[in-house]
């Protein structure tokens, strides 16, 4: 992803067991948790198909087989492409598993239970503006409480990730990132780790960890509660 003009390729992490939504979900992995009659990731795809995006690798553990049989191997003409966990490897860990599918400099990913439709182009173009290894996008809301809020100062340079308990108006990680890959590669990571601590949290300051607010809706199904929101939100 050198330019706007080149296909966009996507990681997608849709390997979490969902343990929080099992007494809604039953046994179902969360990618296909329905929403008014369809699975939550086909909103995220259909988001994705809008731009320009040339593959999908959709990063599975739990349940991966419903997964595949639902999705197959093409989306309205996206390239749909699978790799396994045989254990949980953690978000940082599903990133690394993906990367031998990546052929670009750059790349999108995204958490699988987030759905937050932010112009992908305009965080593709600021994130090459911004020569920096990791741009996050960023939401404003009222209660940052659950997710925990970011600080960022005005050079767009994430400073710090602030703890889930500090609740208050302020930003927080919308979940959704432009990735530069040799950087991704630099860090050396484990095969199991996780995205946020160990390379978010521990590269935030750097000037590496760059953050772009966009006002989108964000959704994000990870429990009951919010699960429920999503009918009246998609």
């Amino acid at each position: 992803m050198n330019n706007n003009e080149t296909g966009i390729e996507v990681v997608i992490l849709a390997g979490g067991y969902g343990t929080r939504l099992r007494p809604v979900l039953d046994d179902i992995p969360k990618a296909l948790a329905p929403v008014r009659g369809k699975p939550f990731l086909e909103y995220i795809l259909n988001w994705l198909a809008e731009y320009n995006t040339v593959s999908i690798i959709l990063s599975v553990g739990h349940k991966a087989d419903a997964i595949v049989s639902h999705f197959g191997n093409n989306f309205k003409g996206i390239t749909l492409k699978y790799v396994y966990e045989a254990e949980p490897l953690g978000t940082g860990g599903g990133i690394l598993n993906a990367l031998k599918y990546i052929g670009g400099r750059d790349f999108l990913a995204l958490n699988g239970d987030t759905f937050f439709p932010v112009d992908i182009q305009s965080l593709i173009s600021q994130h090459l503006d911004l020569e920096g290894g990791i741009t996050v996008a960023l939401k404003e809301t009222d209660d940052c409480g659950r997710f925990g809020s970011v600080n960022v100062d005005d050079g767009n340079n994430i400073v710090a990730f602030n703890e889930k308990m500090i609740k208050g108006h302020s930003l927080i990680n919308g979940g959704i990132y432009i990735i530069n890959k040799e950087f991704i590669q630099e860090t050396g990571l484990p095969s199991r780790c996780s995205f946020e601590k160990d390379v978010l949290e521990k590269y935030a300051g750097t000037g590496q960890i760059k953050g772009i607010v966009f006002s989108n809706t964000f959704l994000d199904i990870g429990v009951p509660d919010d699960y429920d929101k999503a009918t009246s939100v998609l």
